[in-house]
């Protein structure tokens, strides 16, 4: 989990500067690999702007926005929020984990995910969890090498055009 990023890669978390940006690339996500993510690419490209915009002003106690930055474009992006019923309040869910193909193996993943981990425990939080299809074996691999073991699956969890797709549930103790 210690491997060091490209020159030039930063990590920081959204402004509201980066509102299209960050929908070009979330976008992009959806798009590009639909099975991976439980939000749909055709309900997201008719959003407003408004909401767009809601999402990276999203920086605070309950939820966090991360994106690697080369020369000033977005190249990946995650998200955390967390769970804020009292008794599941010491938890916390990633989500939207994605780095544009052009970037991948260079551990900007990993990054992605520290930084979230490091949000987690300023909040004191004691436990991180996310799904992921079965199938994703690379990100499961970026999972793991973060500290995520299984605890679970979730059969059926996504259906994408009649094919239903199986998600490893994955946490993560970090206190």
């Amino acid at each position: 989990m210690s491997a060091q990023l490209p020159d030039g890669i930063i990590i920081r978390q959204a402004a509201p500067a980066d509102v299209n940006s960050f929908r070009d690339l979330r976008l992009e996500a959806l798009k590009d690999h639909p099975s991976a993510f439980g939000q749909d690419y055709d309900e997201n490209i008719l959003r407003p702007q408004s909401y767009w915009e809601k999402a990276v002003t999203i920086n605070s106690e309950e939820q966090a926005l991360s994106f690697a930055e080369y020369k000033g474009q977005l190249i990946g992006m995650t998200g955390i929020y967390r769970n804020l019923s009292k008794k599941i309040l010491h938890s916390a869910g990633i989500w939207g984990v994605y780095v544009t193909p052009e970037w991948r193996g260079r551990h900007i993943s990993q990054a992605l995910i520290r930084s979230c981990l490091d949000w987690a425990r300023q909040k004191q939080v004691v436990i991180v969890k996310l799904g992921v299809v079965t199938d994703n074996q690379s990100a499961i691999q970026c999972y793991k090498s973060c500290g995520f073991i299984i605890y679970g699956k979730e059969s059926k969890a996504l259906c994408l055009n009649g094919i239903y797709y199986d998600e490893y549930l994955m946490s993560v103790d970090i206190k």
